[in-house]
């Protein structure tokens, strides 16, 4: 059972039958009759659970993904690795605290692991800033990869952010620049990266250490160029049509492994990873296991081609047995299409 005080509204029947539950729990000396209804009631439990979160909208994952007690970045690094060793600082400005980084140990691999941090009280949080990073945290980032490269470890990067900080300060140290940098170093850099989203992934801010030759979700996150509550305060001038903005929007694990934006969904235990941090962190550690396996014998060019195609092709799909769309660099650099097309090809990229 849940012992989380933060309740979502949709999970009210599944608080009603554990109140029923634990009631029964707490009997002295139960009688036959109590212990079977007990049994009884635990089996319909687990089927509720299931069935309430097999059938979740968008808006309701987004609310899980951003539940206070699901697992963060220190939490997979005590459940998931062993021996964590944190790196700090960009070598510029400062240690932003929204971004972690350290060498681990994940069974037989030694690897860098670099994972945005939200933090779990208010002290914290303020601290990490609510896990929205500044352009230090990605240089930091970018520069513990590049070490990684180096001595030829892998990069596991853990996404959990509903963006780049947009304050003054952080536009003035060169926020939009260093994450479109950072992209730029990752699709390039010569070790296996495996990128998993395990709560937000918002924008630019969950691009900036997102590139990667295998990009997982967990089941209940969400990936998204916006939060609901931005895109419907740009569409429909209010944050009221969220959910209508949610369903838009297609962020959800399901939606985006459909499209082809994520390579694999790791499943969560039932009722969400908050209900059990030691069971979800067994899944995903079982996946990225796997990717490993599956990444470290690959040849570097082999490996730096596919990564290159695979964030190349977005955009691209078929519709009746048809290929649709070019990828944008093609369009753009294709001499038999006119400057003026290919600026419009360009302009109709950036408003899709």
């Amino acid at each position: 059972m849940a012992t989380t005080e933060h309740r979502l509204s949709f999970e009210r029947p599944i608080y009603e039958l554990e109140a029923r539950l634990q009631k029964l729990d707490t009997k002295t000396e139960p009688t036959l009759e109590v212990r079977n209804e007990v049994r009884r009631l635990r089996r319909e439990l687990v089927e509720l659970t299931k069935r309430i979160y097999a059938n979740l909208k968008p808006w309701e994952t987004v609310e899980v993904a951003r539940h206070p007690d699901r697992p963060m970045t220190t939490d997979y690094l005590d459940l998931v690795f062993e021996d964590f060793v944190e790196l700090h600082g960009d070598k510029f400005f400062g240690d932003d605290r929204a971004i972690r980084t350290g060498w681990a140990k994940l069974d037989a691999y030694n690897v860098l692991v670099v994972g945005h941090q939200k933090g779990k009280n208010l002290k914290e949080r303020s601290l990490c800033n609510y896990g929205y990073a500044h352009p230090e945290g990605y240089r930091k980032a970018m520069a513990k990869m590049k070490l990684a490269a180096k001595f030829h470890m892998p990069v596991i990067c853990l996404i959990d952010t509903g963006g780049a900080y947009p304050g003054i300060g952080a536009e003035e140290r060169g926020q939009a620049q260093v994450i479109a940098s950072s992209m730029f170093e990752m699709s390039r850099l010569r070790t296996p990266i495996v990128c998993v989203v395990i709560g937000e992934g918002g924008s630019g801010g969950a691009l900036g250490i997102g590139v990667g030759d295998r990009v997982a979700m967990l089941e209940h996150a969400y990936y998204s160029v916006i939060s609901p509550e931005g895109c419907a305060g740009i569409l429909w001038k209010s944050h009221t049509f969220k959910e209508r903005a949610a369903e838009a929007l297609k962020m959800t694990s399901n939606d985006l492994k459909r499209l082809g934006v994520v390579d694999a969904v790791v499943a969560e235990p039932v009722g969400g990873a908050h209900r059990d941090h030691h069971l979800a962190a067994s899944l995903l550690k079982r996946y990225l296991r796997g990717a490993l396996r599956e990444l470290r014998d690959k040849p570097t060019d082999e490996l730096l081609e596919q990564r290159y195609q695979r964030f190349r092709n977005f955009g691209v799909f078929f519709e009746d047995g048809h290929l649709v769309g070019q990828p944008l660099w093609d369009a753009m650099s294709d001499s038999s299409v006119e400057p003026a097309a290919n600026a419009e090809s360009l302009a109709n990229a950036q408003m899709t």
